[in-house]
């Protein structure tokens, strides 16, 4: 593995889902495979699960850590290309990150959805950036339209939580919010559901549908009760509309999640990424429930990171 930036960077998802699930049977088994080695954590945004969990996976594999919350203790950043830095920048990323390629062995980043230009946030402005200058493997810690790290995880926890011989049904859908959300999560988790052997849908209201490029020919439903019928698994994400980019559409109908809700399902296992909106969202009794295996899923971000890392340390080392 060259890099990591979406599904597409993953030769085998099987093969690298079992590798995570032997990592997590022993998660020290690897303590030499980055001795000499940094990897530089970059945050353009704030961040809990995304960075103690690829501290914690770096540190397994016994690399050196540098976390860098750029947005709060870096020098002002500027991103255009051409701009006459006469204004409230002090650094441009092109320096910054060449810097990055003299410290480190690994450039890890975080950068949210600017959720103001539709076409820079397609476009993955900030995180090609960082592709294009960085001379050594870039690692995407969620960027403007993907969350590759968290994707993987859940594809781990699917897997840990299905035995069955038929494919499971999963459904991903819409929760309300109090403000738009990038549609960065439900983009990745569509993605990765396509390249899983399950029966994925995905439930959201009129005027939500995400980006076609990302669900391509997966079945939408604009009707939450329908699409979580028989569900074994339910991912429950917001997300702002594509099409009137960035904005709240009104919802009149109430898609919080909820236990009664659950009764149409296959005793479905409830699914978020976190941070969650207790009680907007879905409710404390699905969050605290039985069905909820949303604490195990953020366990797994720890093992999604170390596989990558491992596989990324694979290719460094073969040189």
């Amino acid at each position: 593995m060259k890099k990591f930036t979406s599904v597409s960077d993953v030769e085998n998802l099987q093969e690298i889902i079992k590798k995570a699930l032997q990592i997590k049977e022993n998660p020290h088994s690897e303590t030499e495979k980055g001795k000499g080695k940094t990897i530089g954590l970059v945050f353009l945004n704030s961040s809990l699960r995304t960075r103690l969990s690829s501290q914690i996976a770096a540190q397994n594999l016994g690399l050196n850590v540098l976390t860098l919350n750029a947005a709060q203790e870096a020098w002002n950043l500027e991103f255009a290309d051409g701009a006459v830095m006469n204004g409230d920048t002090v650094e441009h990323i092109k320096d910054a990150i060449e810097v990055l390629n003299q410290y480190c062995d690994i450039i890890a980043v975080r950068c949210f959805a600017g959720m103001k230009s539709k076409e820079d946030d397609v476009n993955e402005s900030i995180l090609n950036q960082f592709e294009q200058h960085a001379k050594v493997p870039v690692i995407s810690l969620e960027s403007a339209t993907r969350h590759p790290l968290q994707s993987l995880a859940d594809c781990i926890t699917i897997t840990e939580n299905w035995k069955e011989e038929r494919k499971p049904k999963v459904v991903l859908t819409w929760a309300p919010h109090i403000k738009p959300i990038a549609q960065a999560v439900g983009n990745s988790f569509a993605e990765w559901m396509q390249e899983m052997d399950v029966d994925f849908v995905i439930a959201n209201p009129e005027g939500y549908d995400l980006d076609k490029n990302f669900t391509k020919d997966v079945k939408v439903i604009h009707n939450q009760d329908e699409a979580l019928k028989d569900a074994d698994f339910i991912y429950v994400k917001n997300w702002s509309s594509f099409d009137d980019y960035a904005k709240m559409p009104e919802v009149k109908e109430n898609w919080m999640l909820t236990t009664q809700k659950l009764e149409n399902t296959n005793a479905a296992k409830v699914m978020h990424c976190l941070p969650v909106r207790r009680n907007v969202e879905l409710s404390d009794e699905v969050m605290d429930g039985d069905h909820s295996i949303i604490y195990q899923q953020a366990k797994n971000r720890i093992f999604s990171a170390q596989a990558v890392f491992s596989e990324i340390l694979d290719e460094i080392n073969s040189k």
